[in-house]
């Protein structure tokens, strides 16, 4: 893919997601300005948008925020404003208070309201909008996540030239979960829009196909659906498939490496009183990462004197996250009145059972801290990677560090044996797993993290979209253009 085209008629490659890579403010004279954003996305698809000098659809993550395309880090990024009621009705309450909840095993009860699918698919259809006049003639246009699923179908009603792929970041529920959605029809025609609809499991393609064949009168075979032309005869076709995403293990390996962030690790454990044993819990805060089953185990631990506090200590970072949504609000509260009370029965003075930190930390920082910890938990109760868990192994050059992971991860299918696989929620089957964690032997740390890098170096972020758009664009003329 060679950017925009010789015609300067569009780009040959369009990335349209939900926010944009950068964070906009209005500075004190009134200007909007703007800066880099963290985020795994970001990250994923930074190196392939700048080689083909794409454009990039997405929100600035400010209501009623206007701005008009730029160029920033070789790409063409494109704002959609959204306004305030459109955030709350779209964003926190469709996307955020019906769709995650509903698509993580409800885990919380998800809410249907009409008002917000009404919003959800018109602000679905401004994105298409908006990438249908970025795209060149034939363009590739690669649009993410569950905030978007209706785009694809809007977008091919647009541009029946383009070839459309559509990835989903989470899991995507059974059948069984998904027909609870009053507007379940219009969510899987909306992603066979797509050419290649992408998820991070198999387990997830295969609900997909099975929610296809219950709900529509699409044919489906092995992982394609035939999507019939108006006269009944057999017309487009559209694969499902996984395609596990992954990290800039490169980055993450060399900035451990550092000389600061090496340092900073060691600067961490004397902060921490240089206990023999340090566990960690990077998380955003939500409840799909089972914090509290995990600070629950650990206390148990404690309690039971498994674990001394005195030689051992658990940081927990929870970054904010949709502090607008109740259920998280709830979230937090629960989770600091646990931390509380287990420092409060565990802690002494110049040391505590558990540190908790409630904000995020640059990529050094989080090196660090990967550096410092002797076992990693990642106990999710239901999540589509989890990059997490693949950060601290790219982390640990040095093959020291025990990786507890949830069985409900996707990277808990590419990583084992590796890992120390756990139920998050059988407590006394985590206790038993986070204790074997910080009893482990340096002998089979070593050869548990050998195994673990070999997997996670090899498979980066890089080989992933380049997987995926490989796939998209090496598909038949026959089944793209009707």
């Amino acid at each position: 893919m060679s950017g925009q085209d010789s015609s300067n008629a569009g780009y040959d490659l369009v990335v349209v997601a939900n926010r944009l890579p950068v964070d906009f403010s209005v500075g004190s004279d009134g200007e909007v300005e703007w800066q880099r954003s963290p985020g795994g996305l970001v990250s994923a698809l930074e190196p392939v948008m700048k080689e083909a000098d794409g454009a990039w659809v997405g929100w600035s993550g400010a209501p009623d925020l206007a701005h008009e395309p730029f160029e920033a880090d070789g790409m063409l990024l494109v704002p959609v404003t959204l306004s305030a009621g459109e955030i709350e009705r779209y964003y926190e309450g469709f996307s955020n208070d019906t769709l995650w909840p509903l698509y993580h095993d409800v885990i919380a009860p998800p809410t249907y309201h009409r008002q917000w699918f009404d919003s959800y698919r018109k602000v679905n259809q401004r994105f298409a909008e908006a990438a249908a006049a970025q795209a060149a003639q034939g363009a590739v246009v690669w649009v993410h996540d569950y905030q978007l699923q209706l785009v694809p179908k809007m977008l091919r009603e647009l541009r029946p030239d383009l070839r459309i792929g559509f990835f989903d970041h989470i899991p995507f529920p059974a059948v069984e979960l998904f027909q609870q959605l009053p507007w379940r029809h219009s969510i899987v025609e909306g992603l066979l829009g797509a050419d290649l609809v992408g998820f991070q499991r198999g387990g997830d393609a295969s609900n997909f196909l099975r929610s296809v064949r219950r709900l529509t009168e699409h044919t489906t075979r092995g992982s394609m659906v035939t999507i019939k032309n108006d006269d009944g005869t057999p017309g487009r076709s559209v694969r499902a498939a996984a395609f596990p995403i992954s990290i800039d293990t490169a980055f993450f390996d060399e900035l451990a490496r550092s000389p600061e962030v090496q340092a900073r690790a060691k600067e961490v454990r004397e902060d921490l009183g240089d206990p023999e044993i340090v566990m960690l819990g990077v998380d955003r805060l939500d409840y799909t990462k089972g914090i509290r089953h995990r600070i629950k185990a650990y206390g148990e631990l404690l309690q039971d004197g498994r674990i001394d506090p005195a030689t051992a200590t658990l940081v927990q970072v929870a970054s904010p996250s949709r502090e607008n949504v109740g259920a998280y609000q709830e979230l937090r509260e629960h989770v600091e009145v646990l931390v509380g009370r287990i420092n409060g029965e565990y802690g002494e003075i110049g040391h505590s059972a558990i540190h908790y930190l409630h904000h995020s930390y640059p990529p050094a920082e989080m090196a660090a801290l990967y550096l410092a910890a002797d076992v990693m938990l990642v106990t999710s109760l239901r999540d589509g990677m989890n990059l997490v868990a693949k950060e601290y192994i790219a982390a640990r050059s040095d093959l020291g560090g025990v990786l507890v992971l949830s069985e409900f991860t996707g990277a808990a299918d590419e990583l084992a044996p590796g890992p120390l696989l756990c139920n998050p929620h059988d407590i006394d089957g985590m206790k038993d797993i986070i204790a074997r964690a910080a009893e482990m032997s340096s002998v089979e740390k070593r050869r548990r993290m050998r195994n673990l890098r070999r997997k996670v170096m090899s498979d980066d972020v890089a080989k992933w979209s380049k997987s995926f758009l490989g796939v998209l664009t090496a598909m038949p003329a026959r089944d793209i253009y009707v």
